[in-house]
């Protein structure tokens, strides 16, 4: 057990600031310390029994501890010459340790800074009204950008949220000031530049290992703002019970320093000086538990140390003759006269003093001591000092610090034990034998002229397990020795390694529980008929059981990003190596620069946004796809809700995005039902209209074919006229041509009429001339008919007979 520590006396800190500042007043303080922690008290003193135990928790950790009781515990008045075994310890402890470490390396974070200066609340005050504003006239607005073309919105439209939640959540996922996220980014370069990332894996595994860790920031022109592992072992600081170690007034590391180093640090130390320093830091390194150095007696041991305290600021405030007041600093012994052009104004503030002392000279004689130089002031209050540690034990009481692998040592021992007693028990095992009766093996006669000797008992036996014997003698008395071959079961030591190999388990079970470090948390022994899910809930569990762990270094980088800002503003404001240190945030884009020019006019509340762990991340996956399976949200917005690392924000986004998913269905759906009932009256009116068309097209083919036919009509009445007329020509001139052939036939006929009335006449007067000459001469009668010479070639007045 690590004792509290010996009652001291520091020197009284109600004394003036010159006092304090005073090289005699630090070597009151670092002696004080000294005294504390250094002192031999029964041949030891606090700072060796810290380290003597942390030493011993880091071998246990590695699996090396002192194997010096283990060979008590087995041998016999210190003798061991009958022991042949394997002392080397059984790394069990490693595991747990990877586990918890490795498991809280996982856990990844985003620096997030948070200003809360008056200017920059103004601008998100501003931003927030001119966001309420656009979103109280957005009907308004719509209205005047589609009937003039003007833009009246005083945000993005895109962006803009429609009811409160939305624009709460938009304040906390998507609005980032340019000066917040310059803080961010000159925060995350300064833990790059010094590679915070490693430094934050051995203070985990101090937290573990030792159940403290912390982590010291400082700046100097040269290198600027530096992150520092620092060991515990190495840490003194006054007593405290607070995890946080936020109420000590002292703190300090012990450092071992090259003589070379330390003449750089402090010209003007003597070679006299020197020599006498290393001499005596050598003899008190000889008197210490743990050295790191304990071969190299060329380096000294330095406390580096930090103490706080008070100081008064005092000004003399005088009136102007322009009615005005004038401030002007003074000392803590200003103290006029009561007058009526000036007063006296006064105020405490923290100071933080920086010292450095030898540790084993004896002496008061102090190397440092001095008002420490860039000391560092949240700007909320300035009169509060913060000192360059960042500390954090979660497990101490009553000074006393507790750590995991604290609590599971003396099962280790019990383990590494079992250990050796399993490796003598089977040490002392032999395989199982056969007894041979070499008389009962005289009296067998194989038949064939040989006897039964030993040698061909025991191959017959090894080979086909059969043995010959007989149950009666030569004599024909009964045989005791019938079977000459017995086996010999010599494996009773069983039972002993059965119940050496439940003892381990039962410690290494004990270690579990200790811990809270159960089977499902490494994988070791998962139960195959335990679900998935009872798996994940028996990890989670012990992740709880580890938490503890995982805040405390969470705390330890949060506090050491908060010193980090105070730091960068000084270093902008007062530093002249302002321009350096902003050049070596080059990789940030020219804006991003400009902001940093102005960083130390604000105050930025900094805090870590940790990443879900896997539990935290299963659940809301299921949300998601319970939301995806029910349609409540789009792809997109799954992604969208996966990149939030609060898992609190993540599910007001996946509501939010619910809500308008519902709506927008609800919308779509809406309109749909309008698009559907307009598309049917549409469809309707596009029906009459096609139907009236469709009759008028009709009436209008009607009217055309009326028309048509009228025009045919017509055409076929010209037609019929024209051919009627033409016909009637056609019947006129034929008419014509036959009443001028009829006149004409007439006036032939008439005139063949004529013609043959002249021709009867003729005939008439010829054949009367004839008949009066046949009456003259008394001639006989005489025919007058044609003899067919009458006809004109055929032509006959048959043609002219009337039809």
């Amino acid at each position: 057990m690590i004792k509290k520590g010996i009652k001291t006396y520091f020197p009284s800190q109600a004394v003036s600031d010159a006092e304090k500042m005073s090289l005699e007043y630090g070597a009151k303080v670092g002696s004080a310390i000294e005294h504390e922690w250094f002192s031999n008290n029964n041949n030891s003193n606090r700072y060796n029994t810290y380290k003597q135990s942390f030493h011993s928790l880091r071998l246990y950790s590695r699996g090396e501890q002192s194997i010096k009781k283990y060979k008590d515990e087995l041998s016999i008045n210190g003798d061991l010459s009958y022991l042949n075994l394997d002392w080397k310890p059984v790394p069990i402890i490693s595991k747990f340790v990877d586990i918890v470490v490795n498991g809280m390396a996982d856990r990844s974070y985003d620096i997030k800074a948070y200003s809360q200066d008056p200017a920059a609340i103004k601008e998100r005050t501003d931003y927030v009204e001119n966001i309420v504003s656009d979103m109280q006239a957005k009907g308004f607005n719509d209205q005047v950008a589609q009937q003039f073309g003007i833009d009246m919105y005083k945000t993005d439209q895109s962006t803009l949220p429609e009811t409160s939640e939305e624009l709460e959540l938009h304040m906390q996922l998507d609005y980032k000031q340019s000066i917040e996220i310059a803080e961010e980014e000159a925060i995350n370069s300064v833990f790059d530049k010094n590679k915070y990332e490693y430094i934050s894996k051995r203070v985990n595994n101090d937290l573990v290992v030792l159940g403290i860790g912390a982590v010291k920031n400082s700046f100097n022109k040269s290198e600027g703002i530096k992150v520092e592992y620092v060991d515990p072992a190495d840490l003194v600081y006054s007593h405290t019970d607070s995890p946080y170690f936020d109420d000590i007034y002292y703190i300090g590391e012990v450092k071992e320093v090259y003589a070379n180093e330390l003449k750089k640090q402090f010209p003007e130390i003597t070679d006299e000086q020197l020599e006498s320093y290393r001499g005596k830091s050598s003899s008190y390194k000889n008197n210490s538990v743990v050295n790191k150095k304990d071969d190299d007696n060329n380096s000294i041991s330095i406390l580096y140390f930090e103490y706080k305290t008070y100081m008064s600021e005092v000004y003399k405030v005088k009136k102007t003759s322009s009615g005005g007041s004038r401030a002007i600093k003074k000392d803590g012994d200003f103290n006029p006269p009561k007058n009526e052009d000036f007063e006296k104004i006064e105020r405490v503030i923290e100071v933080v003093y920086e010292g450095a002392k030898i540790i084993g000279t004896g002496s008061d004689e102090i190397l440092k001591w001095e008002l420490k130089k860039n000391m560092m002031r949240p700007k909320a209050d300035t009169t509060k000092a913060v000192m360059s540690y960042s500390v954090c034990a979660p497990k101490i009481y009553e000074g006393r610090i507790e750590s995991l692998v604290g609590r599971i040592t003396g099962f280790a021992d019990m383990i590494q034990i079992t250990h050796l007693k399993l490796q003598q028990v089977l040490s002392k095992m032999v395989p199982d034998g056969v007894y041979l009766d070499a008389d009962a093996l005289a009296e067998i006669d194989l038949g064939n002229g040989t006897n039964y000797n030993p040698a061909e008992a025991l191959n017959m036996f090894f080979q086909t397990g059969s043995v010959i014997g007989r149950s009666m003698t030569q004599d024909g008395d009964m045989n005791r020795g019938n079977r000459p071959i017995q086996e010999l079961n010599t494996s009773s030591k069983g039972g002993k390694i059965q119940s050496l190999i439940q003892t381990y388990n039962y410690y290494l079970q004990m270690m579990r529980d200790v811990t809270g470090l159960n089977e499902a948390r490494d994988g070791s022994m998962p139960d195959k008929d335990a679900l998935v899910g009872i798996q994940k809930i028996a990890a989670a569990n012990s992740n709880t059981a580890t938490r503890h762990l995982l805040q405390s270094s969470l705390y330890i980088t949060l506090s050491t990003a908060e010193c980090i800002a105070m730091r960068v503003s000084d270093v902008i404001e007062y530093s002249p190596t302002k321009e350096s240190f902003i050049k070596s945030l080059g990789k940030f884009n020219v804006g991003t620069l400009e902001e940093m020019a102005s960083l130390h006019l604000h105050d930025f509340g900094i805090f870590l946004e940790l990443t879900p762990d896997e539990e935290e991340k299963q659940i809301l996956e299921n949300n998601i796809q319970v939301a995806l399976q029910q349609n409540s949200i789009n792809l997109e917005d799954a992604i969208d809700i996966r990149e939030v690392r609060n898992l609190k924000l993540a599910n007001q986004l996946l509501k939010i995005r619910r809500k308008k998913k519902q709506a927008l269905d609800q919308q779509i759906a809406q309109q749909n039902i309008q698009a559907q009932a307009q598309a049917n009256a549409q469809a309707s009116q596009a029906a009459t209209q096609a139907e009236m068309q469709k009759q008028q097209a009709l009436d209008q083919g009607k009217a055309q074919m009326q028309q048509v036919k009228a025009q045919l009509e017509m055409q076929k009445l010209e037609r019929e006229a024209q051919l009627k007329k033409e016909l009637m020509q056609l019947e006129f001139e034929m008419n014509m041509q036959l009443k001028q052939a009829e006149a004409d036939v007439y006036k032939q006929r008439e005139s063949q009429k004529e013609d043959r009335k002249d021709e009867r006449t003729k005939i008439q007067a010829s054949q009367q001339s004839e008949l009066i000459a046949q009456r003259k001469d008394n001639a006989p009668p005489k025919s007058f008919e044609s003899a067919g010479m009458d006809n004109l070639g055929g032509f006959g007045l048959e043609q002219f007979d009337p039809r």
